[in-house]
């Protein structure tokens, strides 16, 4: 069993909609930040997945993180987030190109097997 990192007063798990009215809230207003929907805790989700995902973590992983049962849900909601393929894969072909030692796994790795 793990131990929570974050806990309320009794030492239970951190209810959300408490949190959100005794801590985050409060802090919005004591920094002069609105307090809707777009500064909500939800948007902190949407945050988190943007960053991981601007990073390369796969969908698979980026819907456990969240709680997401299904990576699909998390496909759908956040692929305009996803770094655009056309890059990476222009940067992985120039790799296998412009590597000095032959890779295991390269043009004539798929050559042999012709």
């Amino acid at each position: 069993m793990a131990s929570l990192i974050f806990t309320g007063p009794m030492g239970l798990p951190l209810d959300r909609n408490g949190f959100n009215d005794r801590v985050w809230r409060p802090a919005l207003r004591a920094a002069g930040v609105g307090t809707g929907r777009d500064n909500g805790m939800h948007a902190l989700r949407h945050f988190y997945a943007s960053v991981l995902l601007d990073a390369g973590e796969s969908i698979k992983a980026v819907s456990e993180y969240p709680g997401h049962h299904d990576p699909g849900f998390t496909l759908r909601t956040y692929t305009h987030l996803m770094p655009s393929s056309g890059t990476r894969t222009r940067a992985a072909v120039d790799r296998v190109f412009t590597d000095e030692e032959p890779t295991e796994d390269g043009p004539d790795t798929a050559q042999e097997g012709a």
